[in-house]
């Protein structure tokens, strides 16, 4: 394994060998391509449609980072599929048959849209998350904190209050949980309720193959759309003003609306109280510190943390240049206080342009460089932890959205 010789960040500690997987990449694959069976709630779920194999060399990186870190604590990383014949094809793992379970488009394989792929992710994270429990994350998430520790103290003691982890999107006085990140036990009252959401948008208008159009949905009426008036980007000659382009960024992350709606619902019928529910019982990180801090520290300029995280640290004897320092102290910020740190794909590079994830997946190998700040990164997701916990926000109860049941359109 990698021995270069990174500077341990103040606030850091490095994490005993003895707690480490540091077996050669080949091994550790052949573990996440034969997992053990599911024993016990300490899984770590990714999805990705084609399987492990056939990810891009950095997401695989990320895989195997978690893989790295977890393994001896007990937790399984499982890249669930769907390819043919593969032993983690979704359907060994969960009934695709069940309408309870997936909607029609997901059964018969007639999903389609621009963005699939993701929604076909999204469609597999809560059943795996209520039949299993564990861990649900993005092939995209570099894990920097210790998920093991927050687990045994939040979601996975069963004297804490509570049920739900995740990163919320947004200020305290905000719902919006995302679903890069979601944590809880079998059978959790939130997710269910939200599971049950979104599969009643994907059976509207006899049965909905894509996500198009589900933001104007009754269902979720006093969700406000996602994105502001400031939201427009050009593509291909044409622009795309804030009204489109927030259509399209709700109904691209309609699962996000669908947990929205739940934590802003007051159902007597059912004896559910979302405001009160998300008080109680959700630990949500702010994500951006958590877990866009490379973006917070850029401005959301992918092509400049591409550029300052491809360059090498100084020599030794050497001055270290304005963009060295910037390099370095997004890199100590990430390690010292991020919990995770999302790349981000899909939509957002329409509207953004280029992300630091679109360039690592475009430059093949360019995020794992000896001797430059993208491998430092890369070394403190494995060796090292920050010494702190991430606290949630200090959440009040909100006015609901929504008062009646869930599924009856108000």
């Amino acid at each position: 394994m990698d021995s270069h010789p990174y500077l341990l960040p103040e606030g850091v500690h490095a994490i005993p060998a003895h707690l480490l997987d540091l077996r050669p990449d080949a091994d550790i694959d052949h573990d996440l391509l034969h997992p053990r069976p599911v024993v016990d709630e300490k899984n770590v779920w990714f999805f990705w449609d084609t399987g492990y194999a056939k990810m891009h060399p950095y997401t695989q990186r990320n895989i195997r980072a978690w893989h790295r870190r977890l393994s001896k604590q007990g937790w399984v990383v499982r890249v669930i599929d769907c390819a043919p014949s593969s032993p983690l094809n979704v359907a060994n793992f969960l009934d695709i048959s069940d309408p309870d379970v997936f909607p029609r488009a997901f059964s018969n394989g007639t999903l389609t849209g621009t963005y699939a792929r993701q929604h076909t992710s999204d469609l597999v994270r809560w059943p795996l998350l209520l039949k299993y429990g564990g861990v649900y994350a993005d092939v995209g998430l570099m894990q920097i904190g210790d998920l093991d520790r927050l687990w045994n103290e939040t979601v996975g003691n069963p004297a804490s209050p509570y049920e739900v982890l995740s990163y919320n999107c947004g200020a305290v006085e905000e719902r919006s949980l995302a679903n890069y990140f979601l944590v809880s036990r079998r059978n959790n009252p939130f997710f269910e309720r939200c599971h049950r959401l979104l599969l009643q948008l994907w059976a509207a208008d006899g049965g909905k193959t894509s996500t198009e159009g589900m933001h104007s949905s009754p269902l979720l009426k006093g969700v406000e759309m996602l994105g502001d008036e400031n939201l427009s980007f050009e593509e291909n000659g044409k622009f795309y003003g804030p009204d489109e382009a927030r259509v399209m960024l709700t109904d691209y992350i309609i699962q996000g609306q669908a947990m929205s709606m739940v934590c802003g619902l007051v159902d007597e019928e059912d004896g559910w109280n979302g405001p009160q529910y998300f008080v109680d019982h959700v630990y949500g990180i702010d994500y951006m510190e958590g877990s866009q801090l490379i973006n917070a520290m850029t401005a959301w300029n992918g092509p400049k943390a591409f550029e300052l995280m491809s360059l090498p640290l100084p020599k030794e004897g050497e001055a270290e240049s304005a963009d060295q320092k910037q390099a370095r102290e997004i890199v100590e910020a990430c390690l010292q206080t991020s919990f995770g740190f999302k790349l981000a794909h899909g939509m957002i590079i329409r509207v953004l342009g280029e992300t630091l994830g679109s360039l690592w997946r475009k430059h093949t190998g360019s995020d794992d460089v000896p001797g430059t700040y993208a491998h430092w990164l890369r070394h403190g997701t494995i060796y090292w932890c920050p010494d702190r916990l991430p606290a949630t926000q200090e959440f009040k109860v909100i006015k609901p959205y929504r008062i009646g049941p869930l599924l009856r359109e108000s």
